[in-house]
């Protein structure tokens, strides 16, 4: 991981989250704006995962855990996907509110991804 890259991630995801939650308690049903602050922590996620993949092979792997990592990591791209698809079925405030508690849970897994990348448990 980078580290920077980790704190816009969260940054990202934060920003995101308080946003569909505040507009969802509002009101708002899903839209372009919610739905695609998730594809774009997505993106964000995908782009963390290459860099995942090619940092060992330059000569920096993890320091922590390489399997609960992988599974964080795998996990964590499965969110963003479910939360758009629940918010595309159901489009009532409610789906605004459940994309915002995914983009929290990528925030807290990011987080999470960080600190066993670079051993700090």
């Amino acid at each position: 991981m980078i580290e920077w890259f980790m704190w816009v991630q969260l940054a990202v995801a934060v920003v995101a989250g308080l946003f569909a939650v505040v507009v969802g308690f509002l009101g708002w049903k899903p839209n372009d704006y919610t739905v695609g602050s998730l594809a774009l922590i997505e993106l964000l996620l995908v782009a963390q995962g290459v860099v995942a993949l090619v940092l060992p092979a330059v000569g920096s792997p993890p320091q922590g855990n390489v399997l609960e990592f992988g599974v964080y990591a795998v996990s964590v791209l499965l969110v963003p996907p479910a939360a758009i698809l629940w918010a595309l079925i159901d489009r009532t405030k409610w789906s605004t509110v459940v994309l915002g508690a995914g983009a929290f849970t990528v925030a807290v897994m990011v987080y999470r991804m960080y600190q066993i990348w670079f051993a700090l448990n």
